[in-house]
């Protein structure tokens, strides 16, 4: 039976560098993944809420949240979910 290589995660990281990062997340508790997941969806909204506030400048937080939720969920469930999208919504 043949070997296969594994294939990289990411394109842009070296094989090595590849491999100590999958080190270190294995020797990561469970608590310490989820804080590390739990960040990285925060930075994630964040730089999603960012880009909808320099697309909308003039939208309210609630206009932002539901583009967010559009993004987030799809448009369809996000209307089922919180109703039609209302430009303009404010606080």
């Amino acid at each position: 039976m043949a070997q296969t290589t594994p294939r990289p995660l990411s394109r842009d990281t070296t094989p090595e560098a590849e491999a100590l990062q999958l080190d270190v997340f294995r020797k990561m508790t469970p608590r310490r993944k989820l804080e590390v997941m739990e960040d990285a969806n925060r930075r994630a909204r964040e730089m999603a809420l960012t880009g909808l506030r320099l697309r909308h400048p003039d939208a309210g937080e609630k206009e932002l949240f539901r583009r967010l939720m559009d993004l987030t969920l799809g448009e369809e469930l996000a209307e089922r979910a919180f109703g039609p999208l209302r430009k303009g919504a404010g606080p």
